[in-house]
């Protein structure tokens, strides 16, 4: 079993990069599986069930950010697909948390950043990018060559060993270099690990608490004027 995380910002076109790779590796005779993450609705899975006939999973992962719901469901993701006699699994993360990493050690980690996002997104993903395999930029057709040129080189600043892949992902021009990039990707063969750090401290936000002001809270905060302390036992 191959593995490969498609993560990046909403809106980017990693549905239809996934599509394209997918619709190749199918002629090549592979079994493809797909899941899709997001937090309260997708219909991808749906899509490319129909489009392209393979099987394919949706999971929101509600109060859970959907990289960490990653780490949650991969392994039964992994069996599931097994069990329909896959050898690759596409995994689609909505990549909303850019203080994580969606991405595992042994598969391989695709991020989609669109062109026309600004010339300084690159350097707001976070992990997302840094961490990654191969970054694959589309909507290249809507900007310039010199625009085009500053992007990639935004990229590189953060991530020197990333695979830059331009492609047209609405009409599938240069997807066949992520095609190769797949298949050069070795089977994954026992336990799995996170790729990178999770962020250290629990908030209390996110468990529930809902006063304004870092008085109400107690883990890793922060004030207007202050970096980061701990507040707590």
């Amino acid at each position: 079993m191959r593995v490969v995380i498609c993560a990046g910002p909403a809106t980017t076109g990693k549905t239809s990069v996934v599509r394209h790779t997918a619709k190749k590796l199918l002629h090549a005779g592979h079994k493809v599986a797909f899941v899709k993450l997001d937090v309260q609705y997708a219909d991808e899975d749906e899509i490319l069930a129909e489009e392209l006939k393979i099987p394919t999973r949706k999971v929101y992962s509600g109060e859970l950010c959907p990289d960490h719901c990653n780490v949650m469901v991969l392994g039964d993701a992994m069996q599931w697909a097994e069990q329909h006699g896959c050898d690759v699994l596409i995994v689609e993360t909505a990549g909303l948390c850019l203080r994580c990493s969606p991405y595992v050690e042994g598969g391989l980690g695709i991020v989609v950043l669109e062109a026309t996002s600004g010339m300084n997104l690159p350097l707001k993903v976070g992990p997302m990018l840094s961490l990654a395999d191969v970054a694959v930029v589309t909507k290249i057709d809507r900007i310039s060559q010199a625009e085009r040129e500053v992007f990639r080189s935004r990229i590189q600043d953060v991530a020197p060993n990333v695979r830059v892949r331009e492609v047209n992902a609405l009409h599938g021009i240069g997807i066949d270099p992520l095609v190769n990039e797949v298949l050069e990707t070795p089977e994954v063969n026992g336990p799995m690990f996170l790729r990178g750090n999770p962020p250290v401290g629990t908030c209390t936000i996110c468990v529930g608490k809902k006063e304004i002001g870092w008085q109400s809270h107690f883990g890793v905060v922060r004030a207007l004027e202050n970096q980061v302390f701990y507040r707590g036992e």
